[in-house]
């Protein structure tokens, strides 16, 4: 054996000499000789062992000629009949031979698992040496605080640096419903933090209490929960801080406490001042509804007259107004019906609630739903703000629906809905809310077995007309006209400032004598004018209001009959005037300068066909 051979044996890592020149591997070791699949007594090339890598040895092999010795972990050998390996290559030159370089291998992949064994070693026998000693370390801080813990009213418990329980005091215990014996060794966070109040998981490693000992810092939760032993949650704050045992981290501290009872009460707190606020923006809207109607003048503030119809009202009131009833007042425009309305909510049980007036023909077809059943900022263009309907803000009191046979059919249909079901959506809601209200309910048409104009659904008649209520027109009770015409002019020159003027019997004969076809409505305007032009002693009727004069007897006085022809005369002009067309621009109604609701009344109260005009 040469010396070079005996210098290759005694290296324990896999070595060979190389000569450059020829390519050849002059001496190799054993386990170079196994590294490489090396045939023993042969002499072999190292290309074939370099392969692919052949150019990066070329470079390797100028390196270490240049400056006596280096390394790579870049070139990978193939060897013979096996794959290719990882290696550090380590290469020295020989100065007493030129051309010859000694190499040392070390495969990586071997050399890894025999690192990691190592450290697997020392992990295993350095962590039981921790618990054990952390296992001393919180045993003897239980030793000398358990009183302390014990008398404390907050929860606490401690956690080695596995997540492993090693003490818990006897708060804890008691707000959790799990035993010393439960918690101790086992993972704390997975028996009572394991899932979110969502029903989520709750992956440990996303715990705060955890990251306290991983990332040594302090962590101050208001608001998460525990899960009891019974499975029932419990809303908790704590705080979660590192401790450390002769400088190293030894695992965490919580301090813990019950708000259960806090969270609750905060909750019916919220829900209390929501259910003030509400009520708070209803009373708003009510006040100024109410500033509104109290500023709208009306005619008269209690039902005058003594005719048989009157008192047949009164009647009426008397029987429905104590009862929730739903009421459908019938008659012409101008009769009172507003009035009846208010006297039935006035002497009902409803009567410290308002009363919501809502006339059907006053809104725009399109606005009427956001009028009715409110809406929610951004329902629709131009909804700015959340805003209660009608139908709210008449909960507790009654809903007096003015015109009902105005309401589109679709707004019918939802409004009959909303009133079987006791409930009203907002537009842009979701959320039904409760009602709790009486509705009364107005129209111009005849009362009978069933409407004569499709306008009213039969499904909203039906309902609404619990107890019907028929308001006769003027002209059937001339018997009322003299108590109406003193209580209009008294009311009119109180607010006008001026001294009451005597009616003469003259004056009241042809305020008798005329057909009203405006009913009490007319009347009020022709009073509040009489008052106007008539001095402090006797009352001068205008006669373009009645159709006669007064004391002036400019115009011969007419019977009703006589009236009654020249009112469907000039009726039947206009409407073959306007081809039979009865409202919108250039109708009938615009032409007379009445609404449609009353010119379709005085339609049918003078019996006019379409042949009439035709």
């Amino acid at each position: 054996m040469t010396s070079d051979e005996s210098l290759l044996a005694a290296i324990p890592e896999a070595a060979l000499i190389l000569c450059t020149a020829s390519d050849r591997i002059l001496h190799a070791n054993a386990p170079a000789a196994a590294l490489l699949g090396l045939p023993r007594g042969e002499v072999a090339r190292f290309a074939p062992v370099l392969g692919d890598a052949l150019p990066r040895f070329v470079v390797f092999a100028g390196e270490v000629d240049h400056r006596g010795e280096a390394w790579t972990r870049d070139i990978r050998l193939q060897p013979r009949g096996g794959d290719p390996i990882r290696c550090e290559i380590r290469a020295r030159r020989l100065p007493e031979a030129p051309g010859q370089l000694l190499l040392t291998l070390c495969d990586l992949d071997a050399f890894e698992r025999r690192t990691r064994i190592t450290e697997t070693a020392d992990l295993y026998r350095g962590g039981f040496t921790e618990w054990e000693r952390a296992q001393a370390f919180f045993a003897e801080l239980e030793g000398r605080s358990q009183l302390i813990l014990d008398a404390a009213g907050e929860g606490i418990y401690g956690i080695n640096a596995e997540g492993k329980t090693t003490f818990v005091n006897r708060a804890a215990q008691e707000m959790l419903g799990w035993t010393d014996a439960d918690l101790m060794g086992r993972d704390i966070h997975a028996m009572i933090h394991h899932h979110h109040l969502n029903g989520e998981v709750y992956p440990a490693h996303d715990c705060p209490i955890y990251r306290s000992f991983r990332f040594e810092q302090v962590n101050r939760i208001e608001d998460e929960v525990f899960w009891r032993k019974d499975g029932r949650p419990i809303r908790v704050e704590y705080v979660s801080t590192p401790i450390y045992d002769q400088k190293m981290l030894a695992g965490a501290v919580v301090i813990f406490r019950d708000i259960t009872e806090r969270k609750e009460n905060e909750q019916k707190l919220r829900s209390a001042m929501e259910e003030v606020a509400a009520l708070r923006d209803r009373l708003e809207q009510e006040n100024a509804y109410l500033q509104a109607a109290i500023t709208t003048e009306r005619a008269h503030h209690d039902i005058i007259g003594t005719s048989p119809f009157i008192r047949q009202i009164v009647a009426q009131i008397d029987l429905v107004a104590g009862t929730d009833a739903t009421v459908l007042i019938s008659g012409e425009t101008g009769t009172g019906k507003s009035l009846v309305a208010a006297e039935i909510h006035k002497a009902g049980p409803r009567a410290r609630r308002p009363m919501i007036h809502f006339t059907c023909s006053s809104v725009a077809p399109e606005e009427v739903e956001a009028e009715l059943f409110g809406q929610l900022r951004g329902a629709y263009a131009g909804a700015t703000r959340d805003a209660p309907g009608k139908l709210e803000l008449a909960h507790g009191g009654t809903l007096y629906l003015d015109d009902v046979e105005d309401l589109p059919p679709e707004t019918q249909g939802k409004l009959l809905h909303a009133l079987q079901t006791s409930s009203v959506t907002r537009l842009g809601d979701t959320r039904a809310r409760p009602l709790d209200l009486r509705v009364i309910a107005s129209t111009t048409l005849a009362r009978g077995p069933a409407p004569q104009s499709p306008r009213l659904r039969e499904g909203l008649r039906l309902f609404l007309n619990v107890f019907p209520i028929t308001c006769p027109p003027l002209r059937q009770r001339p018997e009322d006209i003299p108590p109406l015409a003193v209580h209009l002019l008294t009311l009119a020159c109180r607010r006008l400032n001026r001294p009451v003027p005597t009616i003469t019997e003259r004056v009241m004969r042809a305020l008798q004598g005329y057909d009203w076809p405006g009913n009490v409505l007319e009347l009020r305007n022709v009073i509040e004018r009489a008052a106007i032009v008539s001095g402090d002693r006797k009352l001068i009727v205008d006669p373009v209001g009645v159709g006669h004069a007064g004391d002036s007897g400019a115009t011969p006085i007419r019977t009703e009959a006589e009236m009654r022809d020249l009112m469907r005369g000039n009726l039947i002009a206009a409407l073959r005037e306007t081809g039979g067309r009865v409202s919108g621009a250039g109708g009938t109604a615009a032409l007379l300068g009445v609404k449609p609701t009353t010119l379709y009344s005085r339609i049918r109260t003078l019996g006019i066909a379409p042949e009439d005009w035709g």
